[in-house]
C-alpha cells in the first residue's frame, strides 16, 4: 500500500524590507505586511481643507478649500496661496490708502465750507454787535492815533462794562469824549468831567473818568516826543503784529511779559489804569497781537490785512534817535 507523501509545510512569505525614519536617522527594518491589507484596495484620502486666514475672510477673498482629486488639490492649493498673497497686498494697499487719505481743509487752510468757524467765545447766543465786532474789527492792526486812544479807553472800561455794552454805547462814548481827540479831552475840567453821563448816571466811575483825562494829556506828550502815539506803542512789537496761533480758547492769556513791559513804561510816563491786563486787551483789539484761534476764519484774514496794510508809515530817523535815547521806552 503506497504511503501517502508527507505534506510539506508551505514556506512563509519573506517579509519585505522598508526604510523607516527612526529617531536616530534612516534605518532598515523588517516590517511584516498583512496579506489582507495587500488585497484591500487603497482608499483615497480626502485632501485637507486649506486653512483660510481671517484676513482673507474679512476682506471677502474666496479660497478653494476642497478638491476632488490629488491633482486638483495641488492646483487649488497653489491658487489659494496666490489668492492669499493677493489678499494681503490688497489689504496693505487699503491700509496705506487710509493712512494717506487727505485731511479736510480747515479754516486756517482756506477750505471753509458751510458756516464760518469763529473763535470759541463767539457762540450762537452772542450779541450780534459783538459778533460783527469780532468779524470786522477785533485783531485788525490800527495805526491812527485817535482810534488807538479810543481802543485804550474801551480796554480800560472793560473793568466795569462788557464788550457788548461798550459796543452798544460806542456812539455815546464818542459824543461825550469829543470823538476821542486827546487835545480836546485834555482840556476837560471838573465840571465837564461830571457831565459825562448816560441817562443821569456816570458813563464810567470817577477814577476811570479821571484816568481818561490824564491819559489824554500824556498821549499829547507822547505825540510830541515820538511823532505819534502809534509810533510809540507799535515800537514795543517792532511795528509788526505778534501772531500767536492758539488752537484753544484756554491758551489765550490775559497778560504777557511784553504787556507788563508796556504797562510799566506807560505808568512811568504818567498814564493811569494801564495795568498788564488792560494793556493786553488793548494789544488784542488794536491788532498788535493776533489772538484769533487757528480755527477761526479771521486768523488768516487779519494776517493778510497786516501784510498789505499801507496806511502806516514807519517812524522817522528823529523818532528812532529818541527811542534809543530813552532807555525806559525801549520795547522788549
Amino acid at each position: 500500500m503506497p504511503v501517502p507523501a508527507k505534506l510539506r509545510p508551505m514556506a512563509k512569505p519573506v517579509a519585505e524590507t522598508r526604510a523607516v525614519l527612526g529617531p536616530g536617522g534612516n534605518r532598515v527594518a523588517a516590517v511584516a505586511e498583512d496579506p489582507k491589507r495587500r488585497s484591500e484596495p487603497q482608499k483615497q484620502r480626502k485632501p485637507v481643507a486649506a486653512e483660510v486666514p481671517p484676513l482673507a475672510v474679512r476682506s471677502g477673498a474666496s479660497v478653494d478649500s476642497t478638491s476632488s482629486s490629488n491633482s486638483n488639490s495641488s492646483s487649488s492649493g497653489a491658487s489659494s496661496v496666490k489668492k492669499m498673497a493677493k489678499c494681503r497686498r490688497t489689504l496693505k494697499g487699503v491700509v496705506g490708502a487710509r493712512a494717506a487719505r487727505p485731511v479736510s481743509l480747515g479754516a486756517e487752510d482756506g477750505g471753509v465750507s458751510g458756516p464760518l468757524k469763529r473763535c470759541d467765545w463767539i457762540t450762537a447766543n452772542s450779541d450780534p454787535l459783538y459778533t460783527s465786532f469780532h468779524d470786522a474789527e477785533w485783531g485788525v492792526p490800527v495805526h491812527e492815533d485817535r482810534k488807538l486812544f479810543e481802543l485804550l479807553v474801551f480796554s480800560q472800561a472793560l473793568a466795569e462794562l462788557s464788550w457788548s455794552m461798550i459796543l452798544q454805547l460806542k456812539e455815546v462814548f464818542r459824543k461825550l469824549f469829543a470823538n476821542f481827540d486827546p487835545s480836546c479831552i485834555a482840556r476837560f475840567d471838573e465840571k465837564k468831567m461830571l457831565c459825562v453821563k448816560v441817562n443821569g448816571k456816570p458813563l464810567l466811575s470817577e477814577p476811570k473818568l479821571r484816568a481818561v483825562i490824564e491819559n489824554a494829556k500824556q498821549t499829547i506828550k507822547i505825540q510830541e516826543e515820538f511823532g505819534s502815539f502809534s509810533n510809540y506803542i507799535w515800537g514795543f512789537v517792532n511795528h509788526k503784529p505778534i501772531r500767536n496761533g492758539f488752537r484753544y480758547a484756554r491758551q489765550v492769556p490775559v497778560k504777557t511779559p511784553r504787556a507788563e513791559v508796556i504797562s510799566k513804561n506807560m505808568m512811568q510816563r504818567g498814564f493811569c489804569s494801564v495795568g498788564p491786563t488792560v494793556i493786553y486787551s488793548f494789544m488784542q483789539v488794536a491788532g498788535m497781537v493776533n489772538d484769533h484761534l487757528l480755527t477761526c476764519f479771521r486768523y488768516r484774514e487779519c494776517n493778510v490785512i497786516a501784510d498789505t496794510k499801507t496806511d502806516f508809515k514807519p517812524k522817522t530817523e528823529e523818532t528812532e534817535v529818541k527811542h534809543e535815547g530813552s532807555a525806559s521806552a525801549r520795547p522788549s
